[in-house]
């Protein structure tokens, strides 16, 4: 067996649950999660590239799987909103509340754009820094900042306030001013009663 298929097998058997895990975080469904999975892993080996290290090989299979959920956002005109997905199937000693939790999770992720949504993944999940997420996405770090920004008030108004590293130095969009309400109409003031001066 060649070097770069003892690899692959080594992906498949031991690392292909986290990929998969990985992917669903960006596309919120599992079978396009397992595609992406599996589109990866063909991209990476096709060639038998990067197939001598097993953690370089890995590093490429998320890249791709990175690229491919991009490329795939691009190509659609419009983003298909928020996704009402339950959870992959747990095992049945799973707690409910933490399924609950995950599935709340996936949702709100659901709710923020593809390029938001990746940031978040690979900066939250991924735990890379702004700098690598920049790179990896081939953006500015102040824009990576922004989306950040913009995803963290999303997924704020969903899950309630969220911890975020103070070194990011995230922008923060500024507050809408509340509205007053507007003032009701004033009920319209009878007018005095005329009286009519008939002719005697």
């Amino acid at each position: 067996m060649a070097r770069w298929e003892e690899v692959l097998d080594e992906i498949v058997r031991t690392r292909r649950r986290a990929l998969v895990g990985y992917a669903y975080l960006l596309t919120g469904d599992v079978t396009e999660a397992e595609d992406l999975v599996q589109d990866a892993l063909f991209r990476t080996f096709r060639r038998g590239r990067a197939a001598t290290d097993f953690a370089l090989a890995e590093s490429y299979v998320r890249r791709a799987v990175l690229t491919g959920f991009l490329d795939g956002t691009r190509r659609r005109r419009r983003w298909d909103g928020v996704r009402h997905l339950l959870a992959p199937p747990a095992p049945t000693d799973r707690v409910e509340t933490v399924v609950e939790a995950r599935v709340d999770v996936v949702e709100a992720l659901g709710a923020l754009a593809p390029r938001e949504r990746a940031c978040v993944v690979l900066r939250y999940f991924s735990d890379l820094t702004v700098h690598d997420v920049a790179e990896r996405l081939s953006l500015s770090e102040g824009t990576v900042k922004r989306y950040l920004s913009d995803a963290n008030g999303k997924l704020a108004a969903r899950l309630g306030p969220l911890r975020v590293d103070e070194e990011d130095d995230l922008p923060v969009a500024p507050t809408p001013p509340a509205r007053s309400p507007a003032p009701s109409a004033a009920p319209p003031t009878p007018s005095a009663p005329t009286t009519q001066r008939g002719a005697r």
